[in-house]
């Protein structure tokens, strides 16, 4: 719309501000929440990093050798990642080796059709042995946008994955 002001023809730029937002404004709203999404994703991958590490010390410590067993390795690894992860939605794989060589030949974690899991055994071995440690969680994508670029199941979750291996130190323990 054209008006005339002070003898001169000028254009009605009103609300051009508005129109210009409403086309970039949209594209960009959607990336800061995709930001947002990734950031909560790759945070809640490192807690499950952390809590790994926490837990795994206390197999290369001998602590749950010593008779504390599975639980104390689940207590703390769902103490550690309580932040961020619900306990009864972690799952885990601890299984004593013959040497450090053997882990790079052990089978890939296998999930079954709804992201478990498959093989969830626990053997912590004893003193100075080769431990491998599994961790998986299925992380939701909460962003409806962001579910088909992230997940990696199909189901609007993609399966974090945390592995550790560890030699447990050469503690004396006693036989029972």
């Amino acid at each position: 719309m054209k008006y005339i002001l002070n003898g001169k023809i000028r254009k009605n730029e009103e609300g051009s501000t508005a129109v210009e937002f409403a086309i970039v404004g949209i594209p960009f709203i959607f990336m800061i929440i995709g930001i947002i999404e990734m950031a909560l994703m790759f945070t809640t991958h490192s807690l499950l990093e952390a809590s790994l590490s926490q837990a795994g010390r206390q197999i290369r410590t001998g602590a749950v050798q010593l008779g504390a067993g599975q639980e104390l390795f689940q207590n703390i690894l769902c103490e550690s990642a309580a932040i961020l992860i619900p306990c009864d939605d972690l799952q885990y794989q601890v299984v004593s080796l013959e040497d450090f060589s053997d882990a790079s030949d052990f089978p890939e974690a296998t999930f079954d059709d709804d992201g478990n899991l498959e093989d969830q055994q626990f053997d912590a071995g004893g003193v100075s042995d080769v431990v491998m440690m599994r961790v998986a969680y299925r992380y939701p994508i909460k962003t409806p946008l962001m579910q088909p670029l992230l997940t990696n199941n199909g189901d609007f979750n993609r399966i974090l994955l945390s592995t550790m291996v560890l030699q447990s130190e050469p503690y004396e323990f006693e036989d029972e």
